[in-house]
């Protein structure tokens, strides 16, 4: 079921229609499950391989177990802080005490370490196991043999899926307390709008929200509409349109001249954030529908001054992840600069695995941890040395901060874009003095695009600068429309994708992840 479709806007459209018309919160939670369900079974329709759908619904069974497991092992970390609960003798001595809570605090990591192990083994085994399968079996059996009858597909969202169930046991860990309420807790692991590609959301912020659903307000209402309108514009206008010129770009890459692969850089970067963003923006435009607000994932990325503050900015869920389960248990910045260095290219290197197999991802990863470590080390001069500390903060080191970061993330994103080592590498050869092949021109500019290299670079310089107007106003004018306002864009944003969006829908770039 394509987000943005006919199909998608009918199925919401029944689903709060139930939803809202019953009046018991228990009612409404089986009205959220049961469509989530049925959304996911539709995830892959009217894909060619027919296989992806059938997959899917496969794997329904075995994310409800994983629910299950996740949902024992909170109860039993939860139960194991009490001696009362385990019909302990409460005569024991204050030395006996001592040992007992011992045991039980090992009882209760070694049920976190092997929630978070079955976790992160199932992830590793679903995303790491077909490239292990492809390398083994490579040139040793037929194509059409065995490594067909090995081929295996993960589950969409299960990236997404098991941080959710990591976060939650390590809160329940940490003194949250553990819901009682399955029925709940799976609402929560399977709702629909943020199964797929987030934004990672912990299990106690939309607990309270499922505790008392309430019909939303009408600025809620118009926020929610908006968000799906401007999603879907963003989507199917903007980074389809990006996307078609960078998918024929980069398949033709050693065609390609150096201002060619510049641009589709660039605009591979737009592409894949309005593309992700305009996803999250449908996502949370339609919880706010069921009176559930959904945590914010970018916040204008492309204007930060630095890449911490970038990573502040970008995918915010997945970078509050890391920081609250990866880079403060590892010692965060308590422990001297060199100890702060290695924990951010641990992080930084754990987020590009968990992006994929391939290599390109792994450097990606260790590049931002590079970048972040460099930043680090700038901050610390910059603190022993007032004139440097006081040029960043003059309208030239400004921009200078940032020019130097958006050059930094841009090209990092050709890592990302193509994790074939071979691929990447080649972009990076023929980023400076590399002529185009005559014949590139004729294929990409006059047979696809209709439209000359010249307009190309004019086209990404508007939406450049539109985005950059929109972030201005944000900032200093602090200019924010009221629900009927909102309410009147809706329609003309809906009305643009109709007339606008490209023939064929590109698939969400972050469904891979």
């Amino acid at each position: 079921m394509n987000l943005i479709s006919i199909l998608y806007g009918l199925f919401l459209l029944s689903v709060l229609g139930i939803y809202w018309s019953v009046g018991q919160q228990k009612l409404r939670l089986w009205t959220l499950l049961i469509a989530s369900v049925v959304f996911y079974a539709s995830l892959g329709e009217g894909n060619s391989n027919t296989t992806v759908l059938a997959t899917q619904v496969q794997y329904i069974p075995l994310l409800f177990a994983l629910i299950y497991i996740n949902f024992r092992l909170g109860r039993e970390i939860s139960e194991s802080t009490s001696p009362g609960q385990h019909n302990v003798d409460w005569q024991l001595s204050n030395e006996d005490w001592r040992f007992a809570q011992v045991d039980w605090n090992r009882r209760r990591l070694n049920l976190l370490w092997f929630g978070i192990a079955l976790n992160v083994l199932l992830l590793l085994g679903f995303k790491y196991l077909q490239p292990s399968l492809n390398f083994l079996f490579h040139n040793s059996v037929p194509t059409n043999s065995t490594t067909d009858s090995l081929k295996l597909i993960a589950p969409l969202g299960i990236s997404f899926f098991t941080f959710e169930c990591i976060a939650y046991l390590v809160d329940v860990y940490r003194g949250a307390p553990a819901t009682k309420d399955f029925l709940k807790f799976t609402v929560y692991k399977f709702f629909f709008t943020k199964l797929i590609s987030g934004p990672i959301t912990r299990f106690h912020t939309l607990s309270n929200q499922l505790q008392n659903l309430r019909f939303p307000s009408p600025d809620l209402v118009a926020e929610g509409l908006w968000l799906i309108a401007r999603g879907a514009a963003k989507k199917r206008i903007f980074a389809d349109h990006l996307g078609i010129f960078v998918d024929v770009c980069f398949g033709n890459l050693p065609r390609a001249g150096s201002l060619d692969l510049w641009l589709a850089t660039f605009a591979y970067g737009l592409q894949l954030y309005l593309d992700f963003s305009g996803y999250v923006d449908i996502a949370r435009g339609s919880a706010m529908l069921f009176g559930l607000v959904l945590p914010e994932n970018f916040k204008s990325p492309y204007f930060s001054t630095s890449i911490a503050d970038f990573w502040r900015r970008w995918h915010m869920t997945l970078g509050d992840w890391l920081r609250n389960y990866l880079y403060f248990p590892l010692g965060g910045s308590r422990q001297g600069l060199d100890r702060t260095c290695l924990n951010l290219l641990i992080i930084m290197l754990i987020a590009g695995i968990w992006h994929g197999a391939a290599l390109g991802f792994v450097v990606w990863g260790l590049f931002h941890g590079l970048a972040l470590v460099v930043h680090r080390l700038t901050d610390a001069f910059s603190d022993r040395n007032e004139d440097l500390e006081n040029f960043w903060h003059k309208p030239l080191g400004t921009f200078l901060a940032w020019l130097l970061t958006q050059l930094m993330v841009f090209a990092s994103w050709i890592w990302f874009r193509l994790p074939n080592l071979n691929d990447s590498s080649l972009v990076f050869q023929h980023l400076f003095g590399y002529p185009a092949d005559a014949q590139f021109a004729q294929k990409v500019y006059v047979e696809v695009l209709n439209i000359s290299q010249f307009q190309v670079m004019v086209l990404l310089a508007v939406l450049a600068t539109l985005m950059a107007v929109v972030y201005a106003f944000k900032q200093t004018v602090k200019l924010q429309f009221n629900w009927p306002v909102k309410l009147v864009f809706v329609p003309l944003c809906l009305y643009g994708v109709w007339l606008l969006a490209p023939d064929g829908s590109l698939p969400y770039i972050y469904f891979d992840f």
